[in-house]
């Protein structure tokens, strides 16, 4: 098939607003992914009774299956079971973020443990609280380095958000499918989805390559 100018240009506004679905997929499940990993990671590290162990269960059992059958079960299972029914997009984040939050708690736990030991005896030494000693000396110090590993699994989760058209969310990629279903011309949408992946994705390693570099710095 020869490239239609027109038909390309007809199916912009619509790739531009599943692209806006597909970023605000992305930012909405880092937060909780990043939020959600610290507590894990926190969590396995106090090593508490019977609660240590079943989030490190839940955490291997969640990093060993895919995220679509993930995404299935939270949509079409878990949901009804317990009688609540929530949108595609909401599901999205919840299913992305839970996903993404059990590889962040490995990289805040790297973080964690690469604080220098002398970091942790000071803070015994001035006889710190527990909860002072992690807001104040080792998240501060933790967190920074893993800014870049952070940052690469957020360009992950962005090029996974089309996984979600299982559930009915239409990202840039399904807008995509959905302009061919309708003009049956499929490469200007492709290609024009593709071209909308680069031009978000690149910007952001490019980024996450500097940030590397300057927490290399630290």
């Amino acid at each position: 098939m020869d490239w239609d100018w027109d038909s390309a240009a007809a199916s912009v506004p619509l790739l531009l607003d599943g692209l806006l679905t597909t970023v605000e997929l992305t930012l909405l499940g880092s937060v909780l992914a990043y939020a959600l990993g610290i507590v894990f990671a926190l969590l396995r590290r106090a090593r508490v009774p019977v609660l240590s162990p079943v989030v490190a269960g839940v955490v291997e059992f969640i990093r060993s299956t895919p995220l679509l059958i993930q995404v299935f079960a939270l949509y079409y299972l878990i949901e009804p079971a317990i009688g609540l029914k929530l949108s595609g997009f909401v599901t999205g984040v919840i299913a992305l973020g839970v996903h993404y939050a059990c590889y962040t708690a490995d990289v805040y736990r790297a973080g964690i443990e690469a604080v220098p030991a002398g970091q942790w005896e000071a803070a015994v030494a001035l006889n710190l609280p527990r909860r002072r000693v992690w807001t104040g000396v080792v998240l501060p110090q933790a967190i920074p380095r893993v800014l870049p590993a952070l940052g690469n699994y957020t360009i992950s989760m962005f090029k996974e958000v089309p996984l979600l058209l299982a559930i009915g969310v239409l990202d840039v990629l399904n807008r995509a499918k959905e302009v061919g279903a309708e003009t049956f011309r499929v490469i200007e949408p492709y290609t024009l989805a593709g071209v909308l992946f680069l031009l978000v994705s690149l910007p952001a390693s490019i980024l996450v390559r500097k940030v590397e570099r300057r927490v290399g710095h630290l």
